[in-house]
């Protein structure tokens, strides 16, 4: 989270403007926060240009939660095509088996999780409710960098994706999306908040087994406020609401200039890997994602020095996903240009002392 966040949430966490209460203390009915939950709706509205026709719902839960909850509130209980491209949308696919029927319209397990699948290839379905998309997978670091027109493929389904891991790294075409999630905890605030962007046609069909805490249509009719919402959460996220509309980059603000400051960040860890005998990315280039940079040391029996000597560094959680092992960048919004540079000074230093 950004410095500058953590730092107000600081200076109020005992008496939020006056108020005499910590938010932490306060009544989700109440007025104070109240207000903090009708501006950080609208700060999230303004900053990722939401349509007025899509709600915002806060949401607990997490992504893993949605993953249920999607399907309980979309598919009918019939046919939804899912695009695999990595570790989480294949959670996804297999949770969604409990409530529907899962079609494995395209896949790139076959190299590894290391290209996506072209678009034009996709074995969709003619009626099915939905088509989910990954949009950013954390553990694989593979990013969709244009979202498909699903209507330019043939199909009429709406577009779900799973933005948890880039969600306000840049914008989003919402004309190609029905509905989005994700867990606030990559680039919004801490864990415990789930976001959900749903176009409001795609509300009010949840399934008769749905719980009435996660049927969409009580969400949006109760403004998040029908279960008792992680309150310290979206206080949190709507701090960093605000901070992101402060960002600028040039004469560009807030999303976009986020944007211009994740490609600066990932081009330079990027284009040093890729020039370095000793490290390497796996993923197309096409693909590489601005948020989650995993890389491998071509003698992986140095991991462990080289674990050591960035934590002596001040450079930390750099150890894979066990799944996959090597290293992972992950460089979200709130990761300075300089913390990317520190991290290619010493990965260059590394190098020499090893050579």
């Amino acid at each position: 989270m950004p410095a500058e966040v953590l730092e107000q949430a600081a200076a109020e966490m005992l008496d939020w403007h006056g108020s005499g209460m910590s938010v932490m203390e306060m009544s989700h009915r109440g007025q104070e926060f109240g207000r903090i939950l009708e501006a950080a709706e609208a700060d999230l509205r303004e900053l990722l240009a939401v349509p007025g026709h899509f709600r915002i719902l806060f949401m607990q839960g997490g992504g893993l939660g949605e993953n249920a909850i999607v399907p309980l509130n979309l598919s009918r209980g019939q046919v939804v095509d899912f695009v695999v491209t990595g570790s989480w949308s294949q959670k996804s696919l297999k949770e969604a088996r409990r409530y529907c029927q899962p079609n494995l319209a395209a896949s790139n397990e076959a190299d590894g999780h290391t290209t996506l699948p072209d678009p034009a290839g996709w074995q969709l379905t003619r009626g099915a409710s939905y088509v989910h998309l990954c949009s950013n997978e954390t553990i694989n670091g593979i990013e969709v960098h244009e979202l498909p027109d699903l209507r330019a493929l043939g199909s009429d389904a709406p577009l779900v994706i799973d933005f948890s891991s880039h969600v306000a790294s840049r914008p989003v075409d919402w004309s190609r999306v029905g509905l989005a999630f994700g867990g606030a905890q990559k680039n919004l605030g801490p864990a415990g908040l789930t976001l959900v962007v749903v176009r409001e046609d795609l509300i009010g069909h949840a399934l008769a087994i749905c719980p009435s805490a996660f049927d969409y249509k009580t969400v949006a009719d109760n403004r998040s406020m029908y279960n008792t919402p992680p309150t310290y959460a979206i206080y949190m996220a709507g701090l960093t609401f605000q901070w992101l509309k402060r960002q600028t980059e040039g004469a560009l603000r807030g999303i976009a200039a986020m944007e211009a400051r994740n490609v600066a960040k990932a081009a330079l860890l990027y284009d040093f890997i890729d020039r370095s005998q000793f490290y390497v990315n796996k993923v197309a280039a096409s693909c590489r994602s601005r948020m989650n940079v995993p890389f491998f040391l071509r003698d992986e029996s140095r991991n462990e020095a080289f674990l050591a000597g960035a934590k002596a560094a001040g450079l930390l959680q750099l150890k894979g996903h066990k799944s996959v092992g090597g290293m992972r960048a992950s460089i979200y919004n709130a990761m300075p240009l300089e913390g990317v540079q520190a991290l290619v000074e010493y990965m260059r230093q590394f190098e020499q002392t090893q050579a």
